[in-house]
């Protein structure tokens, strides 16, 4: 067996571990802290409490394109039927649509499956970018609202990667609680903020 063949199982086996790592965590998540700046709800919070909105991933992509890894961690259904933002380096999904007959009776929907190679693909994400030195790279990770992104920051933080950023309102945003729109995503987030978006998919960014 190759050696990058053996680096790549290892590192699928680990991903799988820091899932299990991430599951019993998400069960004390009420005692999180607030972030830098102001407080973030739990479900939001990350180890390193680097948050930004979205449009401040925006300005910060744009100020320095070269030195900044954004990774759009949705699905891919998310991405083809809800858009993309064009600054976007990759999509690198955190979570696949599984089995569609597996429904959460909690969330009301069906369930996700995580990606057992997100972190390799995170991995090749910045070897083909060059963005930095692998673990200090800055990395920007958005979902759609914030929170699976919290997860995946996560992951990479125990992985080891020291600079990973989440967007806190994500793609879609949060939904109203009141009013006739209530429940629906429009509160903040990429869309609702005008920011550049596509529903073209470049299928060299799909890792």
């Amino acid at each position: 067996m190759k050696a990058s063949n053996s680096i790549s199982i290892a590192v699928r086996c680990m991903t799988l571990c820091l899932f299990g790592l991430m599951i019993v965590a998400g069960a004390h998540a009420d005692t999180l802290q607030a972030g830098k700046g102001g407080t973030v709800p739990a479900k939001k919070a990350t180890p390193q409490q680097l948050y930004l909105t979205s449009q401040q991933a925006y300005d910060m992509v744009s100020a320095s394109p070269e030195e900044v890894l954004f990774i759009d961690i949705r699905t891919r259904s998310e991405v083809t039927f809800v858009g993309m933002p064009g600054q976007v380096d990759f999509n690198i999904p955190f979570m696949f649509e599984g089995d569609w007959q597996a429904w959460d009776n909690e969330k009301e929907t069906y369930k996700l499956a995580y990606n057992p190679e997100f972190i390799n693909s995170i991995r090749k994400a910045i070897e083909r970018k060059g963005a930095g030195k692998d673990k200090e790279t800055r990395i920007i990770l958005m979902c759609r609202s914030g929170k699976r992104s919290a997860q995946a920051a996560r992951i990479l933080h125990i992985a080891g990667y020291r600079n990973v950023y989440s967007v806190i309102d994500g793609f879609e945003g949060d939904k109203l609680k009141s009013g006739e729109k209530a429940g629906q995503r429009l509160v903040n987030g990429w869309k609702n903020n005008g920011l550049p978006w596509s529903y073209r998919l470049e299928r060299e960014k799909l890792l």
